[in-house]
């Protein structure tokens, strides 16, 4: 995949969602229209962190590579170089899958 010419200012990150899984443990596929759309996820890219009260930045406790959970109305959905994905807050992350 090519570098990403999008770089998100402050707290904010760019998430790629994961794929969730099209069948049941049963083996019943689920169609593309009944499926939730996954709350976890890949960051793409990360901005510089978050000014506190003195104007010190803050950066922030992800990185692009991680594995995140977010919550499902997280964000807002764009579209980068074709691609599908996510710009949210850093506050809107709940975690960090290791």
């Amino acid at each position: 995949m090519a570098k990403m010419k999008f770089r998100p200012l402050h707290d904010r990150v760019v998430v790629r969602r994961v794929d969730s899984e099209s069948k049941t443990t049963g083996g019943i596929i689920i169609p593309d229209t009944a499926q939730e759309k996954p709350s976890k996820g890949e960051i793409v890219a990360v901005g510089s962190g978050a000014r506190d009260e003195s104007g010190k930045i803050v950066p922030l406790d992800v990185k692009a590579g991680d594995r995140v959970l977010f919550g499902k109305w997280s964000g807002t959905e764009v579209k980068i170089n074709g691609e599908d994905l996510l710009i949210m807050k850093e506050t809107d992350i709940m975690g960090v899958i290791v």
